[in-house]
């Protein structure tokens, strides 16, 4: 990243997008990590294990839409306060009151879908600012917000150990807490004016783009499996290979770090050699990797190291879909944000719950794994169908690569 880029938009809202949507993503993921310790302690099976990580994935999914719309009201900063202020006292709750049933639990996760949600405030409030030669970078680095799945993922068990589940509900409250005050008063909208949109505009642009379908279709597989994978691993390394919810904890923390760190990183190599072109690397190499990963050749670290370069690829995919979006959309970026970050949230719940199904039902995991390796070779395929027309239609219209 040269000079231009840091010149070109609003450093202090870009990074107060990045630490909305890095603390955002911790509690959001809150669960997974923590998922062995409140199924031991609630007495749960595998199906229902895998429900409850997936369940705030879901509703973050659908809640993405609704503060897209609210965004477009009262601006993208008024809606991320307003947000961090429900997840804050959801949490508050949670804490005070205890969980101690399985629809407590999911009831706290539809809570913390409001937390997923703030991937509707906080990549429009970042992109807002920088023009379309940076869009890709600019989403990058605010997208990297996910890498708050590290931090979840590296001390939630521990701490849960050290002071039960529940308490740790209450201590996430302080960085968010910390996060909120600093994105109060660093972080502002663009001055650039926003339409105002509403479900019938998501609607019209639904069923009169097909482009539409194709973005949300490419997210729903690599930021849904980013999510997806993020919360169901811990699950699976535990059930797999007998690891206690810290190592669980820790081998997911190295699986999603890759993913975080790629991500941003996604974003620039999109902007140099083309979004279409990082796609369709990255699906090859994940169809590749998760049905090697599938087969159990090799123990517990292989496995773990396929996951890492697994959940590597997905994040490059997901920064390469972001420098694609603004491109298409940029008139209705807030709209088709909001649209693509819901179907990446419905494909993590679809594999974070499905292959919780498939362990119950089979006693294994690999034919979920197969059926997710089977839908990224059917993108990389049907990418394949879509770049040449979108290079020669709508290409021309910006400078940067498609």
């Amino acid at each position: 990243m040269n000079r231009s880029f840091w010149n070109a938009g609003h450093a202090p809202t870009l990074l107060s997008a990045f630490l909305y949507f890095d603390v955002s993503f911790m509690v959001w993921y809150l669960l997974g990590p923590l998922q062995v310790q409140i199924a031991q302690a609630l007495a749960l099976d595998t199906q229902q294990r895998a429900l409850m990580v997936a369940v705030p994935i879901l509703c973050g999914a659908v809640l993405r839409l609704f503060l897209g719309l609210l965004a477009d009201r009262i601006g993208a900063k008024r809606t991320g306060v307003l947000a961090q202020v429900v997840v804050i006292a959801s949490l508050l709750v949670a804490w005070r009151l205890g969980v101690h049933s399985f629809g407590q639990v999911l009831l706290l996760g539809a809570m913390l879908g409001v937390a997923g949600a703030s991937f509707a405030v906080a990549l429009p409030l970042a992109s807002r600012w920088y023009p379309a030669e940076h869009q890709g970078t600019a989403m990058g680095i605010a997208g990297a917000g996910n890498s708050g799945t590290v931090f979840a993922a590296l001390f939630a068990p521990v701490l849960a150990t050290a002071f039960g589940f529940q308490n740790v509900f209450g201590l996430a409250v302080i960085p968010l807490l910390v996060v909120l005050a600093i994105f109060a008063a660093c972080a502002k909208d663009a001055p650039a004016p926003v339409a105002r949109k509403s479900l019938g505009d998501y609607g019209r642009v639904l069923v009169g783009n097909r482009d539409s379908w194709w973005f949300m279709f490419f997210y729903a597989i690599t930021f849904g499996g980013f999510a997806g994978f993020a919360s169901a691993l811990p699950g699976y390394f535990h059930d797999q290979f007998g690891f206690e919810p810290k190592i669980a904890g820790w081998a997911t923390a190295a699986c999603v770090l890759a993913g975080s760190v790629m991500r941003p990183l996604g974003g620039v190599v999109a902007d140099r050699i083309g979004g279409t072109r990082s796609l369709q690397m990255v699906y090859l190499a994940v169809t590749v990797l998760v049905a090697t990963a599938a087969l159990g050749i090799g123990g517990a670290g292989a496995t773990v190291a396929l996951f890492v370069l697994t959940l590597l690829c997905l994040g490059a995919g997901n920064g390469a879909v972001f420098q694609l979006v603004p491109q298409r959309f940029g008139a209705e970026i807030g709209l088709m944000t909001g649209l693509i970050g819901m179907a990446g949230g419905v494909g993590g719940f679809l594999l974070a719950a499905g292959l919780g199904v498939v362990k119950q039902q089979l006693g294994s995991y690999a034919v979920g794994l197969w059926l997710f390796a089977a839908v990224t070779l059917a993108a990389s395929l049907c990418l394949v169908g879509v770049k040449q027309r979108w290079r020669l239609h709508w290409a021309p219209l910006g400078a940067a690569r498609v």
